[in-house]
């Protein structure tokens, strides 16, 4: 498939599916509140904006867009927009959860607050679904914006995330790859060390549903011939679908160096959550904002049909 295609094509699936509802937290600015407007027009779901009502209303007036027929609940601030934002969630109204112009932390904050949050037995985690214009399938990097120095158990849930949202897609079981520096699993580096240990746990069936494979260097993972080279005979080495990475560190400077260096666009969504969580940049595109609208809605619709099992 064609680069500039596989994005639309997602939100062309997304925009046949059944009705939805999201609740967008604090769409005070031109990205925020432009993104979840494109959204409803392309019917990937009907937003309902929260926030301060005067100021989203002279906002949309500003840049001549329309608010016929959409609900807006109306709050005083962007932490007061989050609380009421998950409310709507909690309450059954929304299906879906949309940052606006607020800090993540902000929102995240609600989502898991102690007030009927809306935690599950599963970690929260954040996906990059990755369009690289040298790569021939969509390549989700995970985790580079939420857990900064995950642990064993964390970086579990981390690849048991993706490998839902990958399948939930209906592109199929995954093929993951563990990432550290090297290929070898080595005391000094720790990120080998749980590398091994997550490749055994799905071979013991805690992990399920994709094949993974690690520790792989990144070229070992997305290059048939340096795992040829180094001798790497697996399902995963060399076509790797999903890069899990070491720490938020490496994982927010591979994105940005696939962005900004090789012109990829990147969707992004949050995973463990009751509901999908979309999470946009103002640096996004107006692409990549539409397709982690896409990729959201169309993961609510396979865990309302599916609600899978939290391990």
């Amino acid at each position: 498939m064609s680069h500039s295609c596989r994005y639309d094509q997602l939100v062309e699936q997304a925009g046949r599916g059944p009705d939805r509802i999201c609740a967008v937290a604090h769409p005070c600015d031109e990205t925020s509140l432009g993104a979840a407007l494109e959204a409803g027009q392309r019917g990937l779901f009907q937003p309902i904006l929260v926030g301060p009502e005067q100021r989203i209303r002279a906002l949309a007036a500003e840049h001549g867009w329309s608010l016929e027929g959409l609900e807006l609940v109306d709050v005083p601030h962007s932490h007061a927009a989050a609380d009421a934002a998950v409310e709507q969630v909690l309450s059954g109204r929304a299906g879906l959860l949309m940052k606006g112009s607020l800090h993540t932390d902000e929102l995240m904050q609600a989502v898991l607050s102690h007030q009927g949050g809306l935690r599950t037995e599963r970690r929260i985690s954040h996906v990059f679904i990755m369009d690289v214009p040298s790569y021939p399938e969509l390549l989700f990097i995970t985790d580079a914006a939420i857990n900064i120095f995950p642990d064993l158990s964390v970086k579990a849930d981390i690849v048991r995330n993706a490998i839902d949202l990958h399948v939930g897609l209906g592109l199929g079981a995954p093929r993951v790859a563990i990432l550290s520096a090297v290929e070898q699993v080595n005391a000094r580096l720790p990120s080998t060390i749980d590398a091994a240990a997550l490749c055994k746990m799905a071979d013991r069936g805690q992990i399920v549903g994709g094949v993974l494979d690690g520790p792989l260097a990144l070229d070992n993972a997305i290059s048939v011939d340096a795992a040829r080279v180094k001798g790497i005979a697996s399902p995963v080495a060399g076509r790797a679908n999903v890069l899990v990475v070491p720490d938020l560190e490496a994982g927010n400077m591979l994105a940005k160096n696939l962005s900004f260096l090789s012109g990829a666009e990147s969707a992004g969504i949050v995973l463990g959550a009751r509901v999908p969580i979309i999470l946009t940049s103002r640096a996004d595109s107006s692409r990549s904002r539409l397709a982690s609208c896409a990729v959201a809605a169309l993961y609510a619709d396979h865990l309302a049909a599916h609600q899978p099992v939290r391990a």
